[in-house]
């Protein structure tokens, strides 16, 4: 049996729900009845027939705030999430927001694209933009956090609420621990995993101090943490944007590109384009009643 879960916050109406309903039943999948998770946000159609299929068919439904969601239905709820930080924990990219106080945010922003569309080797990319922060006071980190990072719209509420259904909570970035740390508190995870810089004197000097945390080490995280916790990979939720989260998010029981690259965005089961980081709720079938606001 599989899931289908519509979300549209105070915009999905039957018609909609209806369409999804005809598209699976047209392409010979045998469909039962919708369920309202909260009306006029979110519904679940369950089905069986192919996952594969019915990701594809509902794909092509165009009804701008709508975003799907495809899964098999027995463990939607999630034990474990593994998530990234920069642009998906929070709304920006750190080290393009380091490299503002820099004066060099525009030519290391480029380099950041890249690495996260995947046509740069992100450990190669973050050695290099860390490189042109060499000499930066270590006040600035703290500095550029407070006035520059905020929570992504969910965060909390999203975290919160699966460790009060019992979920292991994991943030793991390739950004660095001065702001990952915080932000780790801040929402409530129960674990952070990012980079150390090399500090000398009160500077930056340019260095990222080994292991550095990249792809695979994000895969590592989500294989040991779930092992940790006696969890198999299907219980497990993970959520990110670019090219060095596509690891982990496939090898994740439900892996979510969220505002997504497109490499990300296609490499993920579904991808949040239009909502905040509650949608993933609604994907594991809690209503707005059972969540914990943040």
């Amino acid at each position: 049996m599989f899931v289908a879960t519509l979300i549209a916050a105070g915009k999905l109406t039957d018609e909609v729900v209806r369409e999804a309903i005809d598209r699976l039943d047209a392409t010979g999948h045998d469909v039962g009845a919708p369920h309202w998770l909260d009306i006029g946000d979110a519904a679940d159609i369950v089905f069986q027939g192919s996952l594969v299929s019915a990701r594809a068919e509902l794909a092509k439904m165009d009804h701008g705030a709508l975003d799907i969601v495809v899964q098999p239905q027995g463990d939607r709820t999630k034990k474990m999430i593994i998530a990234d930080m920069d642009s998906t924990m929070i709304t920006v990219e750190c080290i393009d927001e380091l490299a503002d106080y820099a004066g060099l945010k525009p030519e290391i922003a480029a380099i950041t694209e890249r690495a996260m569309r995947g046509e740069l080797d992100f450990r190669a990319a973050l050695i290099e933009r860390v490189g042109l922060l060499a000499g930066m006071p270590e006040a600035t980190l703290v500095e550029c956090r407070m006035e520059r990072v905020k929570l992504t719209r969910g965060a909390r509420t999203l975290v919160q609420t699966m460790k009060a259904h019992g979920a292991w909570s994991v943030l793991v970035s390739g950004g660095f621990m001065p702001f990952a740390g915080p932000v780790g508190e801040a929402i409530g995870f129960d674990k952070v995993l990012a980079n150390e810089l090399e500090i000398k004197g009160g500077k930056l000097t340019g260095r990222v101090i080994e292991p550095i945390v990249d792809s695979a080490a994000k895969l590592e995280a989500l294989k040991a943490e779930a092992a940790k916790h006696s969890l198999p990979l299907a219980e497990t939720l993970a959520v990110g944007d670019g090219a060095n989260d596509i690891p982990m998010i496939t090898s994740a029981g439900l892996g979510i590109g969220y505002h997504p690259h497109p490499a990300a965005g296609e490499a993920a089961d579904a991808a949040i384009r239009h909502h905040d980081l509650t949608a993933l709720l609604w994907a594991q079938g809690y209503p707005r009643r059972d969540w914990v606001m943040g």
